[in-house]
């Protein structure tokens, strides 16, 4: 069979369709209409003479055929993505999108400051930044770089650390008033809490060669680290915050930190990626960069 250009054509198309879960998608992904991506898939499957893929209105699923043709199809495209990359890696500046999703509140305080002075840097570097606390499907929605509190070990994906970010026990003036201030780990499981709902229900601390781990509870939870910390300021409970967060409002006397004396876990931040991204160089300029940005953060939060 002769391979042309329409068919190789329909050949990534069809590799989309299987990485996107769906036609619509797809057709999103590629800026096509969803009509035309179901006419590259009848014409492939006629070409071929067997049926790729068996669809119903709400799904999709390979045959055992659908199946062998995709990772050929697979291959072709990364390799096309590929040469793409290494053009664009010898132009002397570096240019074109980079797609980022990261969570709300680190995204407002630090990501948005970091790019702020990154695009300044590399002014032909376009960016479409996504805030949100939801877990983002990064190969659907074509991301770039997520910025996650872990790296996804079995998401296929890749990951780069980006920085360790220390955190602390904080309290309102007016609620350790009401309520006392705890001076030790057993006392914390007397206290309210502002409940933060992508961590565990348990607080991990540790002094000298001794660790504690203390479950806690409280009435108010919430998905997003600002709310989290609105609500602790407001006097709802005590909280588990990242210091560069706690840093401020200690100094402008709304928080408090107690039990100083004891250590808590840290935060690990990791920029998550497709492994097609690896080898672009935008991409390695804004990781590196964001490296060194979180390091000088991180000098300025000591308390």
């Amino acid at each position: 069979m002769t391979l042309n250009f329409e068919q190789l054509k329909s050949m990534v198309v069809f590799a989309q369709v299987v990485e996107q879960g769906s036609l619509t998608a797809a057709a999103k992904h590629i800026g096509l209409s969803r009509a035309v991506v179901s006419y590259h898939i009848k014409k492939l499957e006629s070409q071929l003479g067997v049926k790729l893929l068996n669809r119903s209105t709400r799904s999709i699923a390979l045959t055992e055929a659908g199946s062998e043709y995709y990772q050929s199809c697979r291959i072709i495209a990364e390799q096309a993505a590929t040469a793409n990359q290494q053009i664009e890696n010898l132009k002397s500046e570096p240019e074109g999108l980079l797609k980022i999703t990261c969570p709300v509140n680190v995204g407002l305080q630090m990501i948005v400051p970091a790019l702020n002075d990154f695009r300044r840097l590399y002014p032909k570097i376009e960016l479409d930044v996504m805030l949100t606390d939801e877990v983002v499907n990064i190969i659907q929605e074509g991301i770039d770089l997520a910025i996650r509190g872990a790296p996804l070990p079995d998401s296929g994906l890749q990951a780069s650390k980006l920085s360790t970010l220390a955190t602390c026990l904080c309290g309102s003036p007016d609620y350790l008033k009401k309520h006392g201030r705890p001076s030790t780990p057993a006392e914390l499981e007397q206290h309210d809490w502002v409940i933060y709902k992508l961590t565990s229900g348990a607080i991990k601390l540790s002094k000298g060669c001794r660790s504690y781990s203390v479950a806690v509870k409280g009435s108010i939870t919430t998905n997003n680290a600002a709310a989290r910390t609105a609500f602790i300021e407001g006097g709802h409970g005590l909280g588990r915050i990242p210091v560069y967060d706690a840093r401020p409002k200690i100094q402008a006397g709304t928080l408090e930190q107690v039990l100083e004396d004891y250590q808590l876990s840290d935060i690990n931040v990791y920029g998550v990626f497709p492994p097609g991204s690896a080898n672009s160089k935008k991409l390695r300029l804004l990781i590196d960069y964001l490296k060194d940005y979180f390091v000088k953060v991180d000098r300025q939060t000591v308390f």
